[in-house]
C-alpha cells in the first residue's frame, strides 16, 4: 500500500463543521456592531397567519417588514384579484339569477287552464222594433236567443280582476308567464327569451352580489382570528379549533352583510323594463329601503329578516363542518383530510348533498319573505308571479307553500273542446272524464314540497363539479391551514 505523497488535502478546519448553535465567544463585540448577526436559520416554530386569497395573486409581497411593502405592487395585486372576483361572479350569476327567481315564483294550487267565459242568454218574446229586415221572414211564435259573455268584475280602479294566473290577458306584461320552466336551465332559456326581460337580466345583481363575496371572504377569517385570539390564546396551531368558532364567524359576517343580501334580492326579482322597475340601482335601493321600512333598525331586526338570517347563516356552516365527519362516523370509517384526502372528499361530497335537503328549505323561504316589503314601501313589481297576501312569518311560509302550491312544473295546459255538451257522444264524454281524472292526479300536483327544493340539481352539479375539480387537482395543501367555507 503506497503512501499518500501529503495529507494537506485530506484535511478539514474543525471551525468549518456544522454547529447548531453559535460558539460562544468571550470578548466584547466590536463598537461598530450593535446586534449580533444569526450564524444560522432559525427552527422556531410560530402561529401561521390566517389565509388571505388577495396576496396569493403576487406572492413576492412581504408583508412581515412593513418597510418592504412595494404600493405599486400591492395596487396591482388588488386590482386584479377584484377582476378575478369580478369575473368568477359573473360567470355564475345566471344560474344564481333563475334559481332565486325560481325560488319566489308562486304557483298556486289551482293554477289550471283559465276559466272559460260565462255566457249569458237573452231572450225575446217579441220582435223588436229596430230589427233588421231579415227579422221579417222569422217565425213570431219562436223565441230569438242571444248568446254574449257576461261582463266581468272590475276593481276600483276599473282593471278586469284576474280570475287565474294562467290568464294572457290580465297578465301584466313584465311577468313571466307562471310554470313555463321547470328547473334553472329552462328559467335561464325563459328570462333571455321574455320580452320584458332579456339575456343582460341574467345579470341583475352582479355588482352588490361580487360585493358581498368580496366582503364575505375578507371579513370572516377576520373575525375567525379574532374570535381564537379572544377565546383560545394559547391554542396551538397544530391543533383544530372547535367548531363554534368558524360557525359564530360565518354567522356574525352573514348578519353583518345581511342588508346586502337583501339589496340583491330585490334587484334580481324586480322587473328588468325601467317602466315598472322599483330600484335603480344598490345605492337607490338601500335609501329607500332605510327610508320606508323602518331604517336600520327595521333592515336588521325585523323578525322577518332577522330570524331567518340567523337560521340559514347557522345551519350552512354547520352543515359543510359537522356532516362529513358524522357521515364517516356513521360509516364506520376514519378519515381526515390530510390522510385521506379521497375520502374525505367523498364524506364531503356526501355531506353536501345530505345537507341541501335541510338548509335549501329554509333558504327559499328567506328569499319569499325578503322579497316582502314593509312599512310605507310600495309592492315590488317582480319579473315572475309574487304571492298577493303577504307571508307572516318563517311557519306560515312554510305551511302556505306546501298546502296553497303545486310542484308539477312546468304546468301543462289542456286545451277544452268548444261545444254543448249535448252534442257530444258517450264515447266522447267517457274520454273527456277520464281526461280530467288523469290531470287532477298525482301527489306532486297537490303538494308544494317542490317548491321548497328549487334549484337543487344545481346545487348538486355545483358539489359535483368541486370535486372533480378537487380530485384533478391532486390534493394539493394551501398555506392557509384548516380551510374555512
Amino acid at each position: 500500500m503506497s503512501t499518500p505523497a501529503s495529507l494537506r488535502d485530506l484535511y478539514i478546519d474543525p471551525s468549518s463543521a456544522w454547529a447548531f448553535l453559535p460558539p460562544a465567544s468571550t470578548s466584547p463585540p466590536p463598537a461598530n456592531i450593535s446586534e449580533p448577526i444569526p450564524s444560522g436559520p432559525s427552527y422556531q416554530w410560530s402561529s401561521r397567519p390566517s389565509h388571505n386569497s388577495i396576496f396569493d395573486l403576487s406572492p413576492s409581497l412581504d408583508l412581515s417588514e412593513p418597510s418592504s411593502i412595494d404600493v405599486t405592487n400591492l395596487v396591482k395585486t388588488l386590482v386584479a384579484s377584484a377582476v378575478l372576483q369580478y369575473s368568477s361572479t359573473a360567470i355564475a350569476m345566471p344560474w344564481e339569477v333563475a334559481k332565486l327567481l325560481l325560488q319566489v315564483q308562486w304557483v298556486p294550487r289551482d293554477a289550471g287552464e283559465p276559466e272559460e267565459p260565462e255566457l249569458v242568454e237573452d231572450n225575446d218574446d217579441a220582435l223588436s222594433d229596430d230589427s233588421n229586415d231579415d227579422s221579417y221572414f222569422a217565425d213570431p211564435h219562436t223565441t230569438s236567443s242571444t248568446r254574449h259573455s257576461a261582463p266581468r268584475p272590475t276593481d276600483e280602479q276599473g282593471y278586469i280582476i284576474r280570475r287565474s294566473v294562467l290568464e294572457e290577458g290580465t297578465r301584466p306584461e313584465f311577468i313571466i308567464p307562471v310554470g313555463s320552466a321547470d328547473g334553472v336551465w329552462g328559467m335561464i332559456k325563459r328570462i333571455g327569451r321574455f320580452r320584458g326581460e332579456g339575456w343582460l337580466a341574467l345579470w341583475k345583481g352582479l355588482l352588490t352580489s361580487c360585493l358581498t363575496e368580496i366582503l364575505s371572504s375578507t371579513m370572516q377569517p377576520l373575525i375567525h382570528n379574532f374570535l381564537q385570539s379572544l377565546f383560545l390564546p394559547t391554542m396551538s396551531p397544530f391543533h383544530q379549533p372547535p367548531i363554534l368558532l368558524p360557525v359564530a364567524s360565518h354567522l356574525i359576517t352573514g348578519f353583518i352583510l345581511s342588508p346586502l343580501d337583501l339589496i340583491r334580492t330585490r334587484l334580481i326579482v324586480q322587473s328588468f323594463t325601467s317602466r315598472y322597475r322599483t330600484y335603480s340601482g344598490p345605492v337607490d335601493a338601500l335609501s329607500q329601503i332605510l327610508r320606508d321600512e323602518g331604517g336600520l333598525k327595521g333592515i336588521y331586526f325585523h323578525p322577518h329578516l332577522f330570524i331567518p338570517t340567523l337560521i340559514d347563516n347557522t345551519l350552512r356552516p354547520i352543515v359543510s363542518l359537522a356532516f362529513p365527519s358524522m357521515l364517516a362516523s356513521y360509516l364506520g370509517v376514519q378519515i381526515s383530510e390530510d390522510v385521506n384526502p379521497l375520502a374525505w372528499g367523498l364524506a364531503e361530497l356526501g355531506g353536501s348533498c345530505i345537507g341541501l335537503l335541510v338548509t335549501l328549505p329554509f333558504e327559499t323561504i328567506r328569499r319569499r319573505l325578503q322579497v316582502q316589503v314593509r312599512g310605507t314601501a310600495k309592492p315590488l313589481k317582480g319579473c315572475v308571479e309574487l304571492r298577493p297576501a303577504p307571508y307572516n312569518g318563517i311557519v306560515d311560509t312554510f305551511w302556505h307553500i306546501l298546502t296553497e302550491e303545486r310542484s308539477d312544473l312546468p304546468i301543462r295546459r289542456t286545451r277544452k273542446r268548444r261545444g254543448s255538451q249535448a252534442s257530444l257522444k258517450g264515447k266522447e264524454r267517457a274520454d273527456a272524464g277520464t281526461d280530467e281524472e288523469v290531470d287532477e292526479g298525482g301527489w306532486f300536483r297537490n303538494t308544494g314540497i317542490g317548491q321548497l327544493y328549487r334549484g337543487m340539481g344545481m346545487r348538486l352539479g355545483a358539489s359535483a363539479i368541486v370535486f372533480l375539480l378537487a380530485l384533478l387537482s391532486g390534493g394539493e395543501e394551501g398555506d392557509g391551514g384548516w380551510a374555512e367555507i
